[in-house]
């Protein structure tokens, strides 16, 4: 836990799909006092909500005209639980463990590449930092959403490790794939969060690389704390 007296900044951390950018920056949030914002959350409960209107063909092309007409009527935050863990909600419903499948992983990349999304939910994250004390992860937190951000930290890790975090992740949730086809799913989103138009997936100029291919949790986080603790200390000078 960070003293009350210390200036509170905003962290941002950004990288390619599956790099555990979640597990670390709620870890962090966690530590140190601050609150965790999961971007990638609401527009994977976006990409549900789409889903469930039938706003999504079966070649995964999606009605984006609709979809941003329908954004104002569109509710997504996050709920508080008992076990001080956070779910995101969408119109009220808890729908963290439905937006975590493959069906909404595998439309999210091209939900979230829609100008109108990015421009809805960015304006919704950068009113959650207006006070600081925020850890919050995406794609686009240092670039575009906090581009003045304290800390900024830039993940990667090989695709076919990534894979495999993501495969062990979804058989534990009783999710039935195989090796290849979350691979293909992986290398997909890459390409897609990297070529699109809008707030395109890359490393900010004055971001920190964390390539954790070779590393544990335990390390990840004590580097995270490490860099933290070193970001606050510039930021009381």
């Amino acid at each position: 836990m960070n003293s009350s007296s210390d200036p509170k900044i905003i962290i941002a951390i950004d990288g390619f799909s599956s790099t555990g950018k979640s597990t670390i920056a709620k870890y962090l949030a966690r530590t140190v006092g601050y609150r965790y914002i999961d971007t990638g959350a609401m527009y994977r409960a976006v990409t549900l909500w789409a889903m469930r209107h039938n706003l999504i063909s079966p070649d995964g092309t999606v009605d984006s005209e609709a979809l941003a007409a329908a954004l104002p009527q569109i509710s997504v935050g996050f709920a508080l639980m008992h076990d001080g863990t956070q779910h995101t909600t969408l119109d009220g419903e808890d729908v963290e463990d439905k937006i975590r499948g493959m069906e909404v992983s595998r439309n999210v990349s091209p939900v979230a590449a829609i100008p109108a999304v990015r421009h809805s939910l960015v304006k919704m994250q950068q009113d959650y930092g207006k006070a600081k004390g925020i850890v919050m992860d995406g794609r686009d937190i240092g670039t575009t959403v906090f581009p003045h951000a304290e800390l900024k930290i830039f993940m990667s890790a090989s695709a076919e490790t990534r894979a495999r975090r993501r495969l062990k992740e979804l058989q534990e949730k009783g999710q039935q794939l195989t090796f290849e086809e979350v691979l293909e799913n992986v290398q997909s989103r890459d390409h897609i969060d990297q070529t699109r138009a809008e707030s395109p997936l890359r490393r900010a100029d004055d971001a920190i690389d964390l390539d954790n291919s070779m590393m544990t949790i335990a390390e990840q986080n004590q580097w995270l704390l490490d860099r933290f603790n070193e970001a606050v200390a510039k930021a009381r000078q």
